[in-house]
């Protein structure tokens, strides 16, 4: 199925969520993953303009806990990013400032490199990046499609007569296309596909590695069997009676995965030492994820230098490929029993059935990200991470953490990276009567 499909396959450096939603892609990508800002996809001065920009947004992601300046510095990001309430339900189609100085910095030459590159094959446009999608588009270019990477988004991911406008968008959730629509897109060129997750976590269109995984999973976040009590039936009619049974249990897995920016890495640290009697007792191993970020990885290695050398106890990933480093992090998810993170586009491996525990927000799109994994039913907010080792406990014994990832499981979509590639195959989205196969 993947194999019959080739399109041009476009990321950007900001951050993790553009390029982790373009990874499951990579097999249908021509001349692998093209990435803004880089490399071939930019000239020597786009490349210098990008490397600011990425700068800036790191720093001013990270400036929230500097003292004095911090938070105006962060709101000034926060006011660029800005998503307006849904309610009241209203037409928001006019352009913006942000659509307006996008549009100005793509006749200056953002993005022309790539442009360059996209003329040498017709294909179709798969990108993660709104500035990518609507550059193309005013290039005249046909195919283009557009990955939305949050459960909301800003206006400036549309053009500014988005009805004139070619763009088709995969949205990740009903919210997402809802957005969409209020910015004036037309329903035609809206596809509620589902984020597109892992497909070595997904296992094919019958879920089989996933089932797997949630099966051990609920075993592991149910000690007291309350959830059994509840959902026992249920579990085993989706999940089949060989996935869900006592004989998979596992040690307790609890990963932790800071952001693109590097932003709350101290956060690991509480948990590392509220934790330090249950992961040296072999009841609980931790997982630190510091993603590319070769400070973040030495902090980490720091605390678990003073905990143990046991990387059954405690594993740090990290890699300076970003490839490397979402593989790894992938092969991570396959023993994960909660992921703790910002509630970034990691939101949407819920329906993984993973419980997320959510770090405080960083910009407008995560609060709406956190919004929908409470809608859900798939999310919490992190309480003190001084006392983990306590609430956690409580969680567990509650049942709570087993119903968050047996909710997201049903309510997340799942199949993303499947149907962007059947409608990039066909131009059409086939719906499952089945409530978990989409």
């Amino acid at each position: 199925m993947i194999e019959d499909v080739k399109a041009w396959v476009i990321s950007a450096t900001m951050g993790y969520g553009h390029q982790r939603a373009v990874h499951p892609l990579r097999e249908i990508a021509e001349e692998n993953i093209i990435t803004v800002g880089a490399g071939e996809a930019a000239s020597k001065n786009e490349e210098k303009l990008w490397k600011r920009v990425l700068g800036a947004y790191e720093f001013m992601s990270r400036a929230k806990g500097i003292p004095f300046i911090g938070k105006p510095i962060f709101n000034l990001l926060d006011a660029l990013l800005h998503i307006p309430s849904y309610y009241p339900m209203r037409d928001l189609s006019n352009a913006t400032f942000q659509v307006d100085l996008l549009e100005s910095s793509i006749k200056k030459g953002l993005c022309a490199a790539m442009l360059e590159k996209v003329k040498t094959k017709n294909l179709p446009i798969v990108t993660s990046f709104y500035a990518s999608a609507i550059a193309a588009d005013m290039k005249g270019f046909h195919n283009v499609y557009c990955i939305i990477c949050d459960a909301d988004l800003n206006r400036v991911w549309v053009a500014r007569q988005p009805w004139e406008s070619s763009i088709h968008y995969f949205a990740p959730c009903g919210k997402a296309a809802q957005r969409l629509k209020a910015y004036g897109v037309p329903d035609e060129r809206i596809f509620i596909t589902g984020f597109p997750l892992p497909i070595e976590l997904i296992g094919g269109e019958e879920m089989p590695a996933l089932k797997k995984n949630l099966g051990r999973r609920l075993v592991n976040l149910d000690p007291r069997k309350v959830f059994r009590g509840r959902h026992e039936k249920n579990v085993e009619h989706f999940l089949g009676k060989n996935n869900y049974h006592d004989n998979v249990k596992s040690k307790l897995t609890l990963s932790y995965a800071v952001g693109g920016a590097g932003a709350l890495k101290e956060i690991g640290r509480k948990i590392a030492f509220s934790l330090k009697n249950k992961i040296l007792n072999n009841e609980v191993k931790l997982i630190l994820i510091a993603g590319t970020k070769q400070n973040v990885k030495d902090y980490f290695y720091s605390i678990k230098k003073q905990i143990t050398d046991d990387d059954s106890q405690i594993e740090i990933i990290y890699s300076d490929s970003m490839e490397d480093y979402f593989e790894k992090f992938n092969n991570a998810m396959h023993e994960t029993d909660i992921l703790w993170t910002k509630p970034s586009e990691l939101s949407f491996y819920s329906g993984l059935g993973l419980p997320i525990i959510m770090t405080p927000t960083i910009g407008s799109q995560e609060k709406f990200n956190r919004l929908w994994l409470f809608e859900i039913q798939a999310g919490i907010k992190q309480m003190n991470a001084d006392y983990t080792d306590q609430w956690l406990n409580d969680l567990l014994n509650k049942g709570i953490l087993a119903e968050m990832a047996w909710s997201g499981f049903l309510k997340a979509r799942k199949l993303g990276t499947y149907k962007i590639i059947e409608v990039l195959k066909t131009g059409n989205l086939t719906h499952s009567q089945s409530p978990v196969l989409r």
